[in-house]
C-alpha cells in the first residue's frame, strides 16, 4: 500500500517551511560564526550550544544550496560563495534592523546584550557610577563589562564599544572624546619631611620613584599649568608596575613618589595620606574616548549607552570637560 499523496506533499514541505520561518535567525547565526571565528565562540555569544549552531549552519547551506564554510579540525574559512553571501547578508541584516527601529520610532526601547571593554582600574572605579545610571535607566539591557587594558578587536571579539584611555588612532573606528584625566605627582608625607615648599621641580630627580611602566620609566614630562613650560625630569624608579593600583599602594607604603591620575589618589590627598608635589606642574592629561566600529546601523542599546556616557563622563570626579571629536560626522551617535 502506497503512502498517500497528501502525506508525501506535507513531508516535502515541512523542512522548507521551517527554514523559511527561521531564515533571519539562520542568517544572523552565520554572521556571528564568521565574526567570532568559530562555531563554539558564536555559540557563547548567542547563548546556545555548538551543536545548535552547527545545525543552523547546515540548514542555511541546505536552504541556499551552496557551501558557505570550509571546516577542518583547526581551521574555518569562507568559500567564494560564503564571502559574497556574508557581505550581502550583513548589509541586509543591518538594513532590516534599521527599518525595524525606524518604523518603531520613539517606541523603540533599548533591549538586548551590550559587550563593553574598559580599562582595568578605570572600569572598576570611575566607570561604575555612569554604568549604574545606564542600567537603571534601561533595565531591559544586560551588560558584559570586560576589564581589559588592550585594544579590542571589535569583530572577532564581538565587542560593541570600548572605553579607551590615551590616543584613539584606529581610523576604522569612531572615537568620541568624553573627558580628560588630569595626572599629578604625589608622595607620602614622610618622603618630604618638613620641607617648605615640599619640593621644587629641580628636586624631583633626587627622590626615589615608583613608575607606571606603560607611561614612564626613566623620566617624566611635566608641564607648567600657567606658562605651559615643559620639563623632562630624569628619575630613578625603585619599582615598576603596569597597575595603577599597585603604584598607588607602593607610594602609600613609602617606596617613592609617583605620577598618577588624580582620581586614583583623591581620597588619599584629602585624608593626608599623600601630598601633592609641585602642584603648579602636571603631566599631559589622558583623553578618555568611547570607541566603536563604523556601521550602517547602531542598535538602540548602543546609541543609548553612548549618549549617556557623553553626558555623564565629564561630571565624574576628577575629570575635565573635553574639547573635540574625531570621526565621520555621519557615523557619530548623537
Amino acid at each position: 500500500m502506497g503512502v498517500p499523496v497528501n502525506l508525501l506533499y506535507a513531508n516535502r514541505m515541512k523542512k522548507p517551511v521551517e527554514v523559511r520561518s527561521d531564515r533571519v535567525e539562520l542568517v544572523e547565526t552565520f554572521l556571528r560564526i564568521v565574526e567570532a571565528g568559530s562555531l563554539s565562540s558564536a555559540a557563547k555569544r548567542l547563548g546556545t550550544t555548538q551543536p545548535t549552531i552547527s545545525r543552523r549552519l547546515q540548514m542555511l547551506e541546505s536552504w541556499l544550496g551552496i557551501k558557505l564554510l570550509r571546516r577542518s579540525t583547526h581551521t574555518m574559512n569562507l568559500t567564494g560563495d560564503g564571502e559574497r553571501f556574508f557581505a550581502r547578508a550583513k548589509d541586509v541584516m543591518e538594513g532590516w534592523k534599521s527599518l525595524e527601529e525606524e518604523v518603531q520610532g520613539s517606541r523603540a526601547v533599548p533591549t538586548g546584550h551590550l559587550r563593553v571593554v574598559v580599562p582595568h582600574a578605570f572600569g572598576q572605579q570611575q566607570m561604575i557610577a555612569p554604568l549604574t545610571d545606564f542600567m537603571r535607566t534601561y533595565p531591559n539591557v544586560t551588560v558584559e563589562w570586560i576589564l581589559h587594558d588592550m585594544r579590542p578587536n571589535f569583530m572577532t571579539d564581538g565587542i560593541d564599544c570600548a572605553i579607551q584611555l590615551g590616543p584613539a588612532d584606529d581610523l576604522n573606528t569612531v572615537a568620541l572624546h568624553l573627558a580628560e584625566v588630569p595626572r599629578i605627582v604625589v608622595a607620602p608625607p614622610a618622603l618630604v619631611g618638613k620641607k617648605t615648599p615640599l619640593l621644587t621641580i629641580n628636586d624631583l630627580h633626587t627622590i626615589p620613584w615608583v613608575a607606571l611602566r606603560q607611561y614612564y620609566r626613566d623620566e617624566v614630562f611635566l608641564i607648567h599649568k600657567q606658562s605651559a613650560e615643559e620639563r623632562c625630569i630624569p628619575i630613578q624608579a625603585k619599582l615598576f608596575s603596569d597597575s595603577i593600583y599597585a603604584v598607588r599602594a607602593a607610594t602609600l607604603a613609602g617606596l617613592g613618589a609617583s605620577l598618577v591620575s588624580a582620581w586614583v589618589v583623591a581620597d588619599d590627598l584629602a585624608q593626608g595620606r599623600l601630598v601633592q608635589l609641585v602642584p603648579e606642574w602636571g603631566a599631559a592629561s589622558l583623553p578618555v574616548y568611547i570607541v566603536y566600529p563604523y556601521a550602517r546601523f547602531y542598535p538602540a542599546r548602543l546609541r543609548s549607552f553612548v549618549k549617556l556616557m557623553r553626558n555623564r563622563m565629564p561630571r565624574v570626579v576628577e575629570m575635565r570637560v573635553p574639547a573635540g571629536v574625531r570621526g565621520d560626522s555621519n557615523r557619530i551617535i548623537t
